[in-house]
């Protein structure tokens, strides 16, 4: 299937949306992390969880070889609309995703705006 061309624009549009999933569901894991640890300090110290600390840790994406994002921002689009369906199941990244999903309506309205974006 040939996936549709995205003007500058829509890029644009995309990559803030992205942005604004992943800061609410960064957003959401630090609640969970302070009430289970307590407050953190700092953002120093919250970059430091995010970057290294196994509460933060979803899955390991970044180790997988994903040649379709290789492909141009057309498998990039098809990979974030699979990656970004939510699934019930053992895959650490769906179950999270999933689960943030049902506790965080800034999780929901920012995965909205993203899969309107997406097409879907």
């Amino acid at each position: 299937m040939h996936e549709p061309r995205l003007t500058r624009a829509e890029v644009h549009q995309l990559s803030k949306a992205l942005l604004r999933l992943h800061k609410a569901l960064l957003d959401g894991e630090r609640v969970g992390y302070e009430r289970t640890h307590g407050r953190i300090a700092s953002n120093g110290e919250f970059l430091q969880l995010v970057l290294g600390h196994e509460d933060f840790a979803w899955d390991d994406l970044a180790d997988r070889d994903d040649t379709s994002a290789a492909d141009g921002i057309g498998g990039l689009t098809a990979s974030l609309r699979t990656l970004l369906t939510p699934v019930d199941g053992d895959e650490a990244f769906g179950r999270r995703y999933q689960e943030a999903l049902q506790h965080n309506p800034d999780v929901v309205l920012a995965h909205g705006a993203v899969r309107n974006l997406l097409g879907g």
